[in-house]
């Protein structure tokens, strides 16, 4: 095994790692959703968090989705280099950047299906005052805008608009509690982490 690993190029080592990397970090993400209801997504920006949003909700870049890209991208990359030799390494970047751009949009595309698929009976609002729910797009300071929250409540996982009085922006992956409903909108607050 050594041997091999000293036998490939810069080029095929860089992929191996990345591609051992990612997939230790995409199995952890299978594991974690299979223990709760979604799993959290967490999107980038500047400050952390970049909202890149569909009418669905859904974030092309979360941890997921980049997690997916580099994992197979990576081992297309090294596939790629092992079969056409060193001569032919662009042709491996190229081949990795479309092979994990595939499997980001697979992830994206599964996520909104399993989405649409959630119950969309009528949901009874004022019952949700005081439940606790996951904030899954980032929500906007002192009612700027709108974000998005996610729980299990009323025997089905719900995905929620969601705005806040909170005077910071609550991170996605950040635990809320609903402590209001408005036009079908939930209104909630940073949960006191010294308060639990």
């Amino acid at each position: 095994m050594k041997e091999w690993f000293l036998g490939l190029s810069v080029m095929e080592q860089i992929y191996f790692w990345l591609g051992i990397i990612s997939t230790v970090f995409l199995i952890v993400q299978i594991v974690l959703m299979c223990f709760s209801s979604f799993g959290g997504d967490i999107d980038i920006d500047g400050d952390g968090d970049i909202d890149v949003d569909s009418d669905s909700g859904v974030s092309i870049f979360t941890v997921k989705s980049i997690t997916a890209f580099f994992a197979v991208g990576s081992w297309a990359g090294l596939l790629t280099c092992a079969l056409a030799g060193d001569n032919l390494q662009w042709l491996s970047v190229i081949i990795a950047v479309i092979s994990g751009a595939c499997a980001m949009a697979v992830v994206v595309l599964t996520i909104r299906a399993m989405l649409k698929l959630q119950c969309n009976g009528a949901v009874e609002t004022e019952k949700l005052v005081g439940k606790r729910a996951t904030v899954y797009v980032s929500v906007p300071p002192e009612r700027s805008g709108r974000g998005k929250i996610t729980l299990n409540a009323q025997g089905k996982f719900m995905e929620l608009d969601a705005i806040t009085d909170c005077s910071e922006k609550l991170a996605v992956d950040e635990t809320v509690e609903i402590v209001d409903t408005e036009n079908e909108c939930t209104v909630v607050r940073r949960i006191d982490k010294q308060a639990e």
